[in-house]
C-alpha cells in the first residue's frame, strides 16, 4: 500500500535528455468529438493555429 502523507518525492527533481523526451499530441474538439491535431489536412492544421481564445464575461444584472 502507497503512504500517500509522504512529501520527501516532491523534493526530487527529474531532468530528461532530448533523446528521452516525446512529443505532446495535441487535441482539440471537432463537431462534438475529439481529435488529434496531428491528423489534420494542411488546411484544417492552418485554420487551427489562427484560433483566438476568449473569455466570455457575464452580462450585469438589469434593476
Amino acid at each position: 500500500m502507497n503512504d500517500m502523507t509522504r512529501t520527501d518525492f516532491l523534493e526530487q527533481t527529474v531532468t530528461l535528455s532530448d533523446e528521452e523526451r516525446q512529443r505532446c499530441e495535441i487535441w482539440t474538439r471537432v463537431m462534438g468529438y475529439h481529435r488529434p491535431v496531428s491528423s489534420f489536412n494542411i488546411g484544417k492544421k492552418g485554420e487551427f493555429h489562427e484560433r483566438k481564445f476568449f473569455e466570455e464575461y457575464r452580462a450585469p444584472l438589469a434593476d
